[in-house]
């Protein structure tokens, strides 16, 4: 009865509107205080000490960092730079465009962390330009929200130093490491419907009308950005610095770009864009402050006990209940962002992760993959949402767009399913495995 309570409860908030976190927290206190009613208020101890399990873990102080140096990227210029060095390897033809778009968000997706603050960023530089080119705009959001999207994937992401803290044993080197091919590979799937869709149907069509930049000086504007990533997983693997201290030093790195190289940031600029990655910072820790509580109510009424019986009750072997299982996932992050996901489902995945024998480094990049569909899958998608909002169109314009990229997406997460050396090869290279 309070398994049925718990979820209902949280499944009614998120339909009046209420913020996720929030409904995760307001569900799983509600049972909590009816399990003890003989003493509400020891039960209410438990809640606190969940919140602060989850947020007091070292591996999350990276979290902060790397989203400020998303922040600083925002605002220093960077993504323009990116974009001309990107226009000037691919050129200036009708369906190239989007294929600069997506370039770019994988490129800045290892810098951000963030797929909505990217969408963001990005919409601000592209959208007027693709507008200018020929490109409508639902279809400039659809390719803005589906490349964003897989910045999950990408080091450093988010979602993997989640993951790293919620399973058992995982090395959060290895991951980074497991989701650049897959991220590349993910990337290279959503510019055959991008560049296929502008062709069919004559997007794109004032694009050659604008002069293609020089790539000598276009490479070296973007040069500084370029070394980021280099430096975050390169100072990693020769042992100069943690994933946590690697945050640190991408920050006063990115700092360094923005206030004295391009000098596109001031002192005084410091404020908000600091304001800005405490803000955002903020909502994902409480988010995993939060989602925690929920998890524990889930684990200490045994819910997980059902679902792994049910799992295996099915009797249909490993691999499809590796398809199952990411299934439900996909629909579950059509609904929920991925940070509130990861800390609701994964402690309940572990036991089912080890009865049958999945990689749990594989099965990250998979999970990921996945939740990146959702996260542009209408009608949630919140970086869609983001792009649609920059790109000053609605979600349903879009939806003759999106499909062929969902469908993109997947079939690039089935490739990574049936050869998962893509994913380990380059962690056992670099002694991660």
């Amino acid at each position: 009865m309070l398994s049925v309570l718990l979820f209902v409860s949280f499944l009614a908030l998120i339909v009046l509107g209420i913020p996720v976190a929030l409904g995760l927290a307001v569900s799983a206190i509600v049972v909590v205080v009816i399990a003890g009613v003989d003493m509400p208020w020891f039960g209410l101890f438990t809640v606190q000490q969940s919140f602060d399990a989850a947020i007091g873990k070292y591996p999350l102080l990276a979290l902060p960092m790397f989203i400020l140096v998303g922040s600083v990227f925002d605002r220093s210029g960077v993504a323009q730079r990116m974009v001309h060095f990107a226009v000037a390897i691919v050129g200036r033809k009708p369906g190239k465009l989007p294929i600069v778009v997506i370039l770019v968000a994988m490129v800045l997706g290892g810098i951000s962390g963030s797929g909505a603050a990217l969408a963001a960023a990005i919409g601000g530089v592209m959208v007027a330009s693709m507008s200018r080119a020929g490109y409508p705009r639902p279809f400039t959001a659809t390719v803005i929200g589906s490349a964003t999207a897989a910045d999950i994937l990408i080091p450093p992401s988010i979602g993997f130093v989640i993951y790293s803290i919620l399973m058992p044993n995982t090395s959060l080197p290895a991951l980074f490491a497991a989701g650049m091919f897959p991220g590349i590979l993910a990337g290279i799937a959503l510019m055959v419907p991008a560049y296929w869709l502008s062709r069919r149907h004559g997007l794109g069509a004032n694009e050659g009308h604008e002069p293609k930049p020089a790539l000598w000086p276009a490479f070296k504007e973007a040069s500084w950005g370029l070394v980021t990533p280099v430096l975050i997983l390169g100072g990693m693997r020769a042992g100069w610095f943690t994933p946590t201290e690697a945050a640190v030093v991408a920050a006063v790195y990115v700092l360094f770009i923005g206030m004295v190289v391009h000098r596109t940031i001031r002192l005084r600029d410091l404020v908000p864009i600091f304001a800005d990655a405490m803000r955002i910072s903020a909502l994902i820790m409480a988010i995993l402050g939060m989602a925690a509580i929920f998890s524990y109510c889930v684990n200490t009424m045994g819910l997980t006990d059902p679902v792994i019986q049910w799992v295996a009750s099915l009797d249909i072997g490993s691999t499809m209940a590796l398809i199952v299982v990411l299934l439900i996932i996909a629909a579950i992050s059509v609904f929920l962002d991925g940070t509130s996901v990861l800390m609701i489902f994964v402690p309940m995945l572990v036991p089912i992760i080890h009865q049958f024998g999945w990689d749990p480094i594989l099965f990250g990049v998979l999970a990921m993959m996945v939740m990146a569909i959702g996260q542009f899958t209408p009608p949630m998608a919140m970086n869609l949402l983001v792009a649609c909002k920059v790109a000053k169109t609605s979600i349903e314009a879009t939806l003759p767009w999106v499909p062929w990229f969902i469908v993109s997406f997947a079939a690039a997460t089935v490739v990574v399913g049936i050869w998962p050396e893509i994913a380990l090869w380059l962690p056992r290279v670099l002694g991660y495995l």
